[in-house]
């Protein structure tokens, strides 16, 4: 658990200076560059799994005992650059979801997330909510999977005579099946529970007549309460789940516990593996999918995000678009402004034309009054002016 606080320090540190740096824009970069050391995570993932193979490979063809020690030395220090390249993964997708929760904020046209109100404040411990539940359900599902393959290894044993004499094959596809099914059925709950969340908060206040502003500041809140939760919880869990494995495997090395050496059959060994038990779903289930949870939820909001900002096909909006141009001609004591308005109406062009005659100075105030923010200084000659106006009006 301590491992969170420094570790959460630093993004912040780093979200807050990309952000100093260039806005959003920088934290979009920050992310970008964390993902691009995509091979290094990948090559440090793959040490760990292949180390624990050739230990598992060693122990079954009964390699000297030597070999099984070597490997399972490997095996810690796979833990360990496991831990750190799921670091590397968690913070991209933390930077990630900030850079799609400020396109987010563009597509619905809020300002900010005001936890003020009831809605977004109970929105808010919604999302933090989310990932716990979804780390139980994962562990659920990988405790389920594991309580069947023993069941289905006690079967063989007692069904195919000759397995521990190596006269007898194992079924060794019944475990593979079971695995595969597992992973694919008891994720579906898991599955519903992230994509679900998100719609829900979306939809369902629309059929009760909410403004889809307070709807959108809702589904933010949601989306950063699951963000900083799953933050923490994949921290946490990576961390623990490596310290219990190796924990395991101290023991199976001798352990020095108040001057007295501990080893592979002791009780303190048994409750280690009791632990690992816990650590291997922490570590390799329900800490990884974190990083799944944030961006999906992240990229669900995103989606429903122009139904919320008014920008599907049935809004009730139309885009206005003004373009003013103002042509003076001006002699010694009278001046003539030709004024061009242009107004693009759904893709409809419509021009209007104002003629303003007068002196100079009548015809300069005149122009002038049109906006404030035009100011026109009229001298022998011609002058033109061009501005755009951009806005939404309602029908």
């Amino acid at each position: 658990m301590i491992s969170t606080f420094p570790t959460v320090l630093l993004f912040a540190a780093a979200i807050w200076s990309s952000y100093a740096f260039a806005g959003f824009y920088g934290v979009a970069l920050a992310a970008s560059a964390m993902m691009a050391t995509t091979a290094m995570q990948l090559a440090i993932d793959a040490f760990g799994p292949i180390a624990d193979n050739a230990g598992g490979i060693a122990e079954m063809s009964e390699q000297d005992p030597i070999v099984r020690e070597r490997t399972d030395i490997l095996d810690s220090v796979g833990n360990t650059t496991a831990a750190t390249g799921k670091g590397f993964a968690i913070a991209s997708a933390a930077l990630t979801s900030l850079a799609l929760f400020a396109a987010y904020v563009t597509f619905t046209g809020i300002d900010g997330i005001n936890i003020f109100k009831a809605p977004v404040l109970a929105m808010l411990f919604v999302g933090g909510m989310v990932p716990v539940v979804f780390s139980a359900l994962a562990m659920n599902a990988v405790g389920k999977a594991a309580m069947e393959m023993v069941e289905e290894v006690r079967r063989q044993f007692r069904e195919i005579p000759g397995i521990m004499e190596g006269t007898g094959k194992p079924e060794y596809d019944k475990c593979v099946a079971i695995s595969t099914k597992a992973s694919l059925k008891e994720m579906m709950l898991p599955g519903v529970l992230t994509i679900g969340f998100p719609l829900v908060i979306t939809f369902l206040p629309m059929l009760f007549g909410m403004d889809n502003m307070m709807i959108a500041e809702m589904l933010g809140g949601y989306m950063a309460g699951v963000t900083v939760s799953g933050v923490l919880w994949a921290i946490f869990q990576n961390n623990a789940g490596g310290a219990w494995d190796n924990a395991k495997k101290s023991f199976e090395a001798g352990v020095e516990i108040n001057g007295e050496m501990t080893f592979k059959g002791s009780e303190a060994h048994k409750a280690a593996v009791t632990g690992d038990t816990v650590g291997d779903p922490f570590k390799d289930t329900s800490g990884p999918s974190m990083n799944i949870l944030i961006k999906l939820t992240c990229l669900i909001g995103l989606v429903v995000a122009p139904i919320l900002g008014g920008h599907s096909a049935t809004t009730d909006h139309n885009e206005v678009k003004h373009e003013m141009e103002v042509v003076v001609n001006a002699t010694d004591d009278n001046a003539k402004a030709v004024i061009t308005t242009t107004k693009t109406v759904d893709g409809k062009i419509v021009t209007e034309e104002k003629i303003i005659e007068g002196t100079t100075e009548e015809v300069e105030a005149k122009v002038n009054a049109l906006k404030e923010d035009v100011k026109v200084e009229i001298k022998k000659g011609e002058k033109v002016i061009k501005e755009v106006i951009e806005e939404v009006e309602k029908n």
